[in-house]
């Protein structure tokens, strides 16, 4: 039996999603500022910190124009953090890679996130992982 859209359970979820997702960029914008950041620039940074990306796929992952990314990109180049190189399997693209420094401020920022943390560090190792591949179903992807 499917469920209704409108039912109590449901709507009570769709609150608590809205309130982690609020609560979440207040953390993550509050953590960019004190690295001199906005979240967006933070985000981008995180993301390039796990893999060197053209600005094409940063768009893409952030859900973004690829104008926006390449701003971005040009100011966290500008302080360092940083660089734009050839894409080793196609010379015509570039990618963006982090420095040494933006690697660390990188880290620094997730060190930093205590919201996600804290309460996730309260479940068990089972209830993590089905959060997870509960959060993952809702997305369309497949569960690890």
């Amino acid at each position: 039996m499917a469920t209704s859209r409108t039912d109590p359970v449901t709507l009570e979820v769709v609150e608590l999603i809205g309130a982690v997702v609020a609560r979440y960029y207040e953390e993550y914008e509050q953590a960019a500022a004190q690295h001199a950041l906005t979240g967006a620039q933070a985000r981008v940074l995180g993301l390039l910190s796990l893999e060197p990306l053209p600005m094409r796929r940063i768009a893409q992952k952030l859900k973004c124009e690829p104008s926006n990314i390449t701003g971005i990109v040009d100011r966290l180049e500008a302080r360092g953090l940083v660089e734009r190189r050839p894409d080793p399997e196609d010379r015509r693209v570039k990618v963006a890679v982090p420095t040494d420094e933006g690697r660390a401020v990188a880290r620094r920022l997730r060190e930093s996130l205590d919201f996600a943390r804290e309460p996730l560090g309260e479940l068990t190792g089972v209830e993590r992982a089905l959060l997870r591949d509960l959060l993952k179903r809702m997305l369309g992807e497949a569960p690890a």
